[in-house]
């Protein structure tokens, strides 16, 4: 029997409005909750909590001072639409990509990495 199960999954930000609209968006999912100092969003089973935090400072991907600590993999039919509609939706995509036939990566609002993924990728 499990003994916990995972609430949400919260990203530190600067500006947690625009990080939910952002994810509400990329996962088609719903603000459920906004305020000056969180926000978010379900999507299906799965919460994302965006959390203002003082003097937040993205992670520099690939390597960096500020190292990335979490990041989500999305996965998605076609990697040029997925990582095309990212962008859209206010993502960057990553100067470095490591494996740009399976996975795309790209950066949230506030800087998070994240990758757009074909169905096929061994997780």
């Amino acid at each position: 029997m499990a003994t916990a199960r995972i609430g949400s999954i919260t990203l530190d930000c600067d500006d947690p409005v625009e990080l939910a609209r952002f994810w509400s968006a990329m996962l088609d999912g719903t603000v459920t909750h906004t305020s000056t100092r969180y926000a978010c969003v379900r999507a299906g089973s799965i919460v994302i909590t965006a959390l203002r935090v003082p003097d937040h400072r993205p992670p520099e991907w690939p390597g960096g001072a500020v190292p990335k600590q979490i990041h989500l993999d999305l996965v998605v039919a076609d990697l040029d639409e997925g990582a095309a509609e990212a962008v859209r939706l206010g993502a960057r995509l990553s100067p470095q990509q490591a494996a740009p036939d399976l996975c795309r990566v790209l950066f949230d609002p506030a800087g998070h990495p994240f990758c757009v993924c074909l169905d096929r990728a061994p997780f």
